[in-house]
């Protein structure tokens, strides 16, 4: 009887492991896809603003915009793998037949000061986004001394009197803004599937295993 127990016991785990590591690797497949679809999207001919937020807001289109950057900006601490601490700069843009939306145009190095941009117009393209980067652990961005700590774009429109629209810079060949553009890729989507699907095969593996070394021991030990 005991033997049996053994036997079910171990046929269950290792049949529920594998369907997991299964269900992953189908998840993997999914998310292969999707990022597929996204780098299309990504790099596709830029339309224009309206057609990418009308009838409905289409997260990652790539646009084309025309108009003037207006006064101010809010930097936001970053970090770059390559340099360290940085600042992303984002600032407001009048945007031709649309309205004042948010540009967020690139990093600085955190150490170098800001400078204005020229209030000529320019053409600029780039992806519409909408990070949604704070969290319950992100410290509330400090106003008076314009830091902030994540892209909030209600909160950021907020503060710049803009639209709740961001556009991330992937090109200004026209104006020298002083920062590096960092546009909007799939890296920050994670893909963690190949992992956790290794991770379900080898507890099948270590619990086949198990269940094998058990059964083994069972029938050998001394009735």
């Amino acid at each position: 009887m005991r033997l049996w127990f053994l036997l079910i016991v171990g046929v269950a785990g290792v049949a529920t492991l594998l369907s997991l590591g299964n269900w992953q690797v189908q998840r993997l497949a999914w998310k292969q896809d999707l990022l597929a679809r996204i780098e299309t999207e990504i790099s596709a001919a830029p339309i224009s603003l309206k057609a990418a937020t009308t009838p409905a807001f289409t997260r990652y289109a790539p646009v084309e915009i025309t108009g003037q950057f207006g006064t101010g900006h809010i930097r936001m601490l970053a970090s770059r793998k390559t340099t360290g601490a940085v600042h992303r700069i984002i600032r407001p843009f009048e945007a031709e037949g649309y309205g004042r939306i948010l540009v967020d145009t690139g990093w600085a190095p955190a150490a170098r000061a800001v400078d204005p941009v020229p209030q000529t117009p320019v053409t600029l393209t780039g992806n519409l986004d909408a990070p949604n980067e704070a969290d319950s652990y992100t410290p509330a961005p400090d106003i008076d001394g314009n830091l902030w700590f994540a892209r909030d774009v209600p909160a950021m429109a907020d503060t710049l009197s803009t639209a709740p629209i961001m556009v991330v810079l992937r090109d200004a060949p026209e104006m020298d803004l002083g920062v590096t553009p960092w546009p909007v890729d799939t890296a920050g989507i994670s893909n963690d599937h190949l992992q956790y699907a290794i991770t379900w095969f080898s507890l099948a593996a270590i619990w086949g295993a198990m269940t094998a070394y058990f059964l083994l021991r069972h029938r050998r030990s001394p009735r």
